[in-house]
């Protein structure tokens, strides 16, 4: 067991299935003492304790508030700058029977945040529409021409949007001339300008006292109709309309779909919000979200979010990514189970679809790269070619910057424009370097991890250079280097169904609340068996522990290790999950493994 210091460093090497890759593994030691005193204090493992203290929960009230982490803890929403702004002037539209227009993007945080925001408007009958954009032919955000040719013809008062708009100035500036007041509700980094919008909710704002850096689109807009709800039973609406206050918490299921869809930090309220949204998940099924659950095939009745990131996502965003986004949000709104079903099939079969895209594009680059591997050498990739579909690209570049952990950026060029998306790992902020080749670029948006560019075609050559000279200038090399944050080193005799149970009251786990990690040494390989054409399923037992110390082997797991024939007899080391494998009314502890070192 390594105490002493801060970390202890290895560098792992994969050399057996698929491409070769070192990794630092990071082990940390917090202090012992205080990881003794949180578990005596809470009666919990020392390991469950380690991981707490890992993430900065070093106190036992610190520790309560996040294992009891519920809706009642969340801030006011009204802490939210222009919040009140904008809860008045919604209640005049609805009071006054004007248009009303929810303009979403076509993501699953935006369709979520727009199914949020159009059921409550509903709810209170309000003259509620809503528009998603064709991603391939209109674009990202609210745009002039829009509110131009469709906003001001259709007599909309008021326009609303999610999870976009704090770049539309054009748009804004035409409604505010036609006499169109716009509410911004977006959660995007903030512009050097600000549109001259009616309101602006977004929490990144500097001035916002709000705190809630890390919301997703959704998160903003649930913020916005809690403000509606509050100021609505204030009035005594709800008593006096002889109509049923909403429950918010059957709504927490968009706002975890949104939000784990987004990749954001599940801290503080987006923990709490997922968390709740899991619930309903899990329970009180809508027709749409049933359906698909059927198609994904899954079967149990406990939803976490690698269910929604890995199988629920994908083809949720399919639709927004290949043809249009409002398909999603039919499905996520009806109360119709045959019209979920249909949907729900339809939406199965542009995600096959999609994966095809995806693997062409993927395999050009790769041939790109093996004809030229001095791309390699760079500390950026930039990735360019006629006819690559639009709505695919972004995927593409995750997959690069899982593959070669630095920032990408790959562009379809079509009629002398070109449109892209980057993505970029921990350690470079994505849109403060686009911001400094903000001259080659026509348009560009997003945060430090993800981002979309339009620029002309001629530009390209001259913003990969440019961009590779940033890159460059804020990394070093060693930032290249894919890291593994471990929690703690165990021993067969530590993994238990208690251990099992107290880690898994630590979810829900993504970015911001990593799902715990750890190393165990001299493992032997008892059997293993290809499963799903390229997953390796094992039974693990310790090398160093009498079998009289291990009543029965190890379950384990390694997703996408490949498709040989052979498979590793023995391991140094292995880095692993700990957690419950659940099928139907059955449970088994299962490691599920993400690296290993062999001598």
């Amino acid at each position: 067991m390594f105490m002493a210091g801060e970390k202890v460093s290895f560098v792992a090497f994969r050399g057996i299935y698929g491409v070769n890759m070192k990794k630092k593994w990071h082990i940390l030691s917090p202090d012992p003492e205080l990881v003794s005193k949180l578990a005596h204090g809470l009666g919990c493992q020392l390991t469950v304790a380690t991981v707490l203290v890992n993430r900065g929960i070093c106190s036992q009230d610190q520790a309560a508030a996040f294992l009891k982490a519920s809706l009642a803890h969340i801030r006011s929403p009204f802490l939210m700058k222009d919040v009140g702004r904008a809860v008045e002037r919604i209640l005049v539209a609805v009071r006054g029977g004007e248009k009303v227009l929810i303009f979403g993007d076509y993501d699953m945080d935006g369709i979520a945040a727009t199914a949020l925001l159009f059921e409550f408007l509903t709810h209170l009958n309000a003259e509620v529409d809503y528009h998603i954009p064709n991603r391939l032919t209109e674009g990202y955000g609210l745009s002039r021409d829009y509110v131009e040719n469709r906003a001001i013809p259709d007599g909309v008062g008021l326009i609303i949007t999610v999870d976009c708009g704090i770049s539309s100035f054009d748009a804004v500036s035409a409604a505010r001339r036609a006499g169109i007041d716009v509410i911004i509700t977006d959660h995007h980094e903030i512009p050097s300008m600000m549109p001259e919008a009616f309101a602006i909710l977004n929490p990144k704002q500097p001035d916002c006292p709000s705190g809630c850096w890390w919301l997703a689109g959704v998160g903003v807009a649930v913020n916005l109709v809690l403000a509606l709800r509050k100021t609505l039973r204030d009035e005594g609406f709800w008593c006096a309309r002889g109509r049923l206050e909403p429950n918010l918490k059957a709504a927490c299921d968009l706002v975890a779909l949104g939000t784990v869809s987004d990749m954001v930090p599940l801290v503080e309220e987006n923990r709490i919000f997922v968390k709740a949204g899991l619930e309903v998940l899990s329970n009180d099924v809508r027709p749409g979200i049933r359906a698909l659950l059927d198609v994904c095939r899954i079967l149990n009745c406990r939803l976490d979010t690698n269910d929604i990131a890995f199988k629920l996502a994908p083809r949720l965003n399919a639709a927004g990514r290949l043809s249009h986004g409002s398909i999603v949000l039919r499905l996520l709104t009806t109360s119709n189970m045959e019209t979920a079903n249909s949907i729900a099939k339809e939406l199965n079969e542009e995600n096959i679809r999609r994966q095809k895209i995806e693997g062409r594009i993927l395999s050009e680059i790769s041939r790109l790269i093996e004809d030229s591997p001095q791309l390699l050498e760079q500390r950026a990739l930039v990735f360019a070619q006629q006819g690559w579909h639009e709505g695919v690209i972004g995927i593409v570049a995750s997959r690069l910057v899982d593959r070669y952990h630095r920032p990408v950026v790959v562009i379809s060029v079509s009629e002398g424009k070109g449109k892209g998306s980057a993505r970029s790992p921990d350690g470079f902020n994505l849109y403060e370097g686009l911001k400094e080749c903000a001259q080659h670029l026509e348009r560009f948006g997003g945060h430090k991890a993800a981002a979309g560019i339009t620029l002309r075609a001629e530009n390209i050559p001259v913003f990969r250079e440019d961009f590779e000279k940033i890159v460059c200038r804020k990394t070093t090399p060693e930032d290249l280097v894919p890291e593994i944050i471990i929690d703690s080193e165990v021993s067969a005799s530590d993994i238990s169904a208690e251990l099992t149970d107290e880690l898994e009251a630590l979810a829900p786990f993504g970015k911001g609340n990593p799902e715990p990690l750890f190393v165990l040494s001299d493992v032997d390989v008892l059997s293993a068996r290809l499963v799903g054409g390229h997953h390796l399923q094992m039974r693990l037992r310790s090398s160093n522990l009498p079998k009289t110390g291990q009543a029965r082997p190890l379950d384990a797991i390694f997703f996408n290790m490949g498709n040989g024939e052979s498979h590793p007899r023995h391991f140094d080391r292995i880095v692993f999950h700990l957690g419950w494998n659940r099928w139907k009314d059955r449970k088994k502890i299962q490691l599920v493994i993400r690296d290993f070192e062999q001598g």
